[in-house]
């Protein structure tokens, strides 16, 4: 979250276990103030209505798990490596953080204000990765290419939190098969998503 104070930030958290819980249209204002511990006053000066706090809120999810992505994979340049990474670092984080992986779950392909996670970093890796060769789908395929990444995430971040499949299991077979599926050799694919992973760097 950027450039918040820490009733806006209490307000967010608050928001994101409820609005993962609820939906946007079951949320009051007087259960956002009683879940973060605030006076309702705080919400109706910061936010002029449920709707725009929940725009404000995934706006800022997606572009904050977007930023921390890229700086996690540091000076890697290889967009398979790059993208594999990514996909597997949503999964543990909805692992790590089940109120997060709820939202993600429950409005990642659904909500404009959202597309950023997939359509920012893991769109650059794809084209990249079309550009030059590591791929073998289309550039036309690209559009359907990110939706299959961000479905591949969202189906693993539910068997996580589902209880089905762990985390590093979840998030490695999610990556495998996208890999093989854009035309990364099963092998090399299978060792990409199997390698270490890095860990997800702090919000700047």
């Amino acid at each position: 979250m950027n450039a918040v104070n820490n009733s806006q930030l209490q307000v967010y958290r608050a928001a994101m276990q409820l609005f993962a819980e609820r939906g946007v249209s079951q949320v009051t204002v007087k259960d956002l103030a009683q879940a973060a511990g605030v006076a309702r006053g705080t919400i109706y000066n910061n936010f002029s209505s449920i709707e725009d706090l929940f725009e404000d809120v995934a706006g800022n999810l997606a572009h904050d798990m977007n930023d921390r992505v890229i700086r996690s994979c540091g000076e890697t340049t290889d967009p398979a490596i790059r993208l594999a990474t990514g996909m597997r670092l949503y999964v543990r984080r909805a692992h790590e953080e089940p109120d997060w992986g709820r939202f993600v779950i429950r409005f990642g392909l659904g909500v404009t204000t959202m597309r950023h996670m997939w359509d920012g970093q893991p769109m650059e890796d794809l084209r990249t990765g079309i550009n030059r060769g590591r791929y073998s789908i289309r550039k036309d395929q690209l559009p359907s290419a990110v939706s299959l990444v961000a479905g591949a995430v969202i189906s693993a971040c539910f068997l996580v939190q589902e209880g089905i499949k762990g985390w590093r299991e979840a998030g490695s077979n999610a990556a495998e098969i996208t890999l093989t599926g854009f035309g990364v050799p099963r092998h090399e694919a299978r060792a990409i998503a199997f390698g270490e992973l890095p860990p997800l760097v702090p919000s700047a």
